[in-house]
């Protein structure tokens, strides 16, 4: 299947005035990043914007709330390569997984590097997580049931949360959504790396771009907390649906990272949507067939977060 024709037009209008990444900077970056084509946005019940006050530091956070009671929630990490991205950028998809899956959405605005490399993201996601969890009471949510997701950079850091629960002996998420996810490889680099390479809102230049200012060191591209593909604690890791895109960098590292849970005993949904790029979340309200991906994904969380509905 071809490239959908509204993701083409939008694509040629971005691609006409490309940003030259050997002279940009973070900051000019992120000025300049078209993260999300919507305009649209959901109304949902209510939306409150609060701080989480940890030992050190303070992490923002959006609620959204699809009815006025206490709900299951999902905390959501958005994407960027760790180096863009904000609460703003993802409120659309935000709004319209509430919706979708009759529950709270809590966005985390964890750090951004190169001010802060890795591993701050990773500690802001998992500390803001067990917060939530700590103080569900408080927020409205249903402490028990907590869900984690977010988009490429996001994902990664929901299924690395789930990791690092294991590990640390802290409450674990219920349910992983995960949209095309960055989660490292094993071996060879990936297909679809090479063969969407450029063109595609995400490239492989831009990539090696986000993880030059994300990393410390090369050493962290092989850390589970980085890479979780070779964590040896998969099979520990919560129910997921992992959604893909066809035109995609990310598509075969996310694919095999499924394959790896299912191997590992982990139900998982994972489906690839044919004529999608990375970043179709922020399409839905235009393009029926990211729609349709989205309200999909939704209704695997919605049967997690609500099993006897």
């Amino acid at each position: 299947m071809g490239l959908n024709p509204k993701i083409k037009a939008f694509l040629e209008e971005v691609n006409a005035q490309p940003i030259s990444l050997e002279n940009v900077s973070p900051e000019q970056f992120r000025s300049q990043a078209r993260m999300q084509s919507d305009t649209l946005k959901q109304e949902v019940a209510k939306v409150e914007d609060r701080t989480i006050d940890l030992e050190d530091r303070s992490v923002p956070i959006r609620i959204y709330r699809s009815a006025d009671k206490t709900q299951p929630a999902l905390v959501f990490y958005h994407g960027g390569g760790w180096v863009v991205g904000s609460i703003e950028s993802h409120d659309a998809t935000c709004r319209e997984l509430a919706n979708s899956a009759a529950c709270t959405v809590i966005s985390v605005d964890y750090r951004l590097a190169p001010e802060h490399r890795f591993p701050a993201a990773v500690e802001d996601a998992y500390d803001a997580f067990q917060w939530i969890a700590e103080h569900a009471d408080r927020l409205g949510v249903e402490g028990s049931e907590l869900a984690v997701g977010g988009d490429s950079a996001g994902g990664n850091l929901a299924t690395v949360v789930c990791l690092m629960a294991e590990e640390r002996g802290g409450q674990k998420p219920v349910f992983q959504l995960l949209l095309y996810p960055s989660t490292g490889y094993i071996g060879e680099e990936p297909a679809s790396l090479n063969e969407n390479a450029e063109g595609y809102l995400l490239s492989k230049n831009l990539m090696t771009w986000f993880r030059s200012h994300y990393y410390r060191t090369d050493a962290d591209r092989l850390h589970p907390h980085a890479a979780p593909i070779h964590s040896e604690l998969l099979h520990t890791l919560p129910p997921a649906a992992i959604l893909t895109a066809q035109f995609d960098p990310l598509r075969d590292e996310a694919q095999a990272f499924a394959a790896k849970l299912q191997q590992e005993g982990v139900d998982v949904f994972v489906r690839n949507y044919e004529g999608l790029i990375h970043g179709f979340a922020g399409f839905s309200a235009h393009v029926e067939e990211a729609r349709e991906a989205m309200e999909e994904g939704a209704a695997k969380l919605k049967q997690a977060l609500h099993p006897n509905v």
